[in-house]
């Protein structure tokens, strides 16, 4: 540093490594040395169970796919409680999400493994700390060698916090205090000249896109209670669904008279995207409530077409993403896909969007709606 700064994260890495010299004066050059070896020996075990775990979770992954896939479990009613329907949510998602079933095999992993040699841990450290017990205990040399030792050891945890605070402004450009850590001299040559040689292009470029891709799961998982909270269709939605469908043989003409119904008889609630946006409250209704009121929003558009779809046998889903405003910029927005047997593939409609052309599986779907994940 050619100069220091009254930045706090400056000050707080400083005081960092003064601390720990302070404590290796106290501790003397023998406990100093003792604690330096501890550090890096966790560190070691902590690096090592990462590896390990991140190797077997993706070896296991397929495996535990298949596993799952081979043990149906049919979807509970709506009226089970919340503990087999978080259970069923679990599953579904462990089993059709990747990225998720690799985070919780890397978790379970890791905590095995970490286990595992934590039970060897402390024998290990016995033996690799015996030769420590030549460095001198006691006088002013050891207390100034224990000072020395003391401020390596902090700087290692001023660079595993350095390490921690680069993780979090790559995984949250936009997030509070990234452009004040980022305005940190000490936090700049530590992220520069150590941080980023080490680990090349893992955090600062694939941890943000793992992140990403990771909330559009944790997002697509929350989409799926809906196959649970729906799955207990009222009579009058399917009576009502079988009426609109009344003579239609094929999937694709009960999808499609399914899809001018809700698109015609539903009207958009203003009121309600005025008092989230305006108030950040959030009415949730259910398929029922759309029916009885004519009122929703996307999301309930989409949920009633399911609901109403899946009583006449189809398979449709919520599907949600961005849609186009019209103006070059895009939106929250939710529609669905139904299964079509004669095409043998799914297709995309979005039932909101009805009174303002025919968005029931169009050439031009993909322009106007990008799918979460």
């Amino acid at each position: 540093m050619s100069s220091l700064d009254t930045n706090l994260i400056t000050l707080g890495l400083l005081a960092v490594v003064a601390v720990s010299m302070l404590q290796g004066v106290w501790r003397g050059a023998n406990g100093s040395a003792k604690r330096l070896f501890l550090f890096v020996a966790g560190a070691a075990m902590t690096l090592a169970s990462i590896a390990l775990a991140a190797w077997a979770a993706a070896a296991a992954s397929p495996r535990v796919q298949e596993w799952l896939a081979q043990r149906p479990w049919i979807q509970p009613k709506a009226d089970a409680s919340a503990i087999v329907q978080f259970l069923y949510t679990a599953y579904s998602g462990i089993r059709d999400l990747p990225l998720l079933r690799f985070a919780v095999l890397f978790l379970i992993g890791y905590t095995a493994i970490r286990a595992v040699l934590g039970a060897f841990s402390s024998l290990l450290i016995k033996v690799g700390a015996a030769p420590m017990a030549i460095v001198p205990s006691g006088g002013s040399i050891s207390r100034v060698f224990g000072g020395l030792i003391g401020a390596a050891l902090g700087c290692g945890r001023a660079l595993l916090l350095t390490a921690l605070l680069f993780g979090y402004c790559a995984l949250f450009p936009k997030a509070p205090f990234v452009h004040y850590v980022a305005e940190s001299s000490l936090y700049q040559q530590a992220a520069s000249q150590v941080i980023q040689p080490a680990a090349g292009r893992l955090i600062e470029e694939r941890l943000p896109v793992f992140a990403r891709q990771m909330q559009g799961e944790l997002n697509l998982l929350w989409q799926k209670r809906y196959d649970v909270i729906d799955a207990d269709l009222p009579s009058d939605i399917v009576l009502a669904a079988e009426q609109v469908t009344e003579g239609k043989e094929s999937a694709e003409d009960k999808a499609r008279a399914l899809y001018n119904w809700v698109g015609t008889r539903i009207v958009y609630d203003d009121d309600k995207v005025m008092a989230y946006e305006e108030r950040n409250e959030w009415r949730e209704q259910s398929p029922e409530d759309t029916f009885q009121t004519r009122k929703g929003v996307c999301i309930d558009y989409a949920r009633l077409y399911a609901a109403m779809a899946r009583s006449v046998g189809l398979q449709v889903r919520v599907v949600t993403g961005l849609g186009s405003d019209g103006m070059g910029g895009y939106g929250a927005h939710a529609w669905n896909e139904v299964y079509l047997p004669e095409r043998e593939s799914w297709v995309p409609l979005d039932p909101t969007w009805a009174r303002a052309g025919d968005w029931f599986d169009p050439p031009n779907f993909t322009d106007t709606h990008i799918r979460q994940a």
